[in-house]
């Protein structure tokens, strides 16, 4: 089964900024996690609403992943903690998990904004 790439593509615009990324030779953490999503890429059935769809969410946590440095620091330590159950796509278990954490600190993040009242 040959995968159309072009149409897989247009789910995940931080593709190339992603593959592209230049990081630390003892960054483990993220050389695994671009590692991941490229796997997870180009293993999505095009034809599958619901991976599609996955595959949108996992390249908006992996592009925060690269953007925000708190994300940055509070996914490496939730990395740590991640336990996957036994199952037969172990990738798809923790590229959810990935969505999860990244859900998780968009919906908790609160950002204070201070307003100055002018006289």
């Amino acid at each position: 089964m040959e995968h159309n790439n072009k149409e897989i593509l247009k789910y995940c615009p931080n593709f190339y900024k992603i593959v592209n990324l230049d990081y630390t030779q003892d960054d483990v953490i993220t050389e695994k996690l671009i590692r991941l999503y490229e796997d997870f890429v180009f293993k999505i059935n095009p034809d599958n609403i619901e991976d599609l769809n996955l595959l949108k969410n996992f390249d908006q946590a992996i592009n925060k992943y690269i953007e925000d440095n708190l994300f940055r620091r509070e996914m490496k330590e939730q990395l740590l903690t991640i336990r996957i159950k036994k199952t037969k796509d172990v990738l798809r278990a923790i590229v959810n998990s990935i969505i999860n954490i990244f859900e998780d600190y968009v919906t908790f993040a609160t950002r204070k904004i201070y307003i100055s009242r002018w006289i």
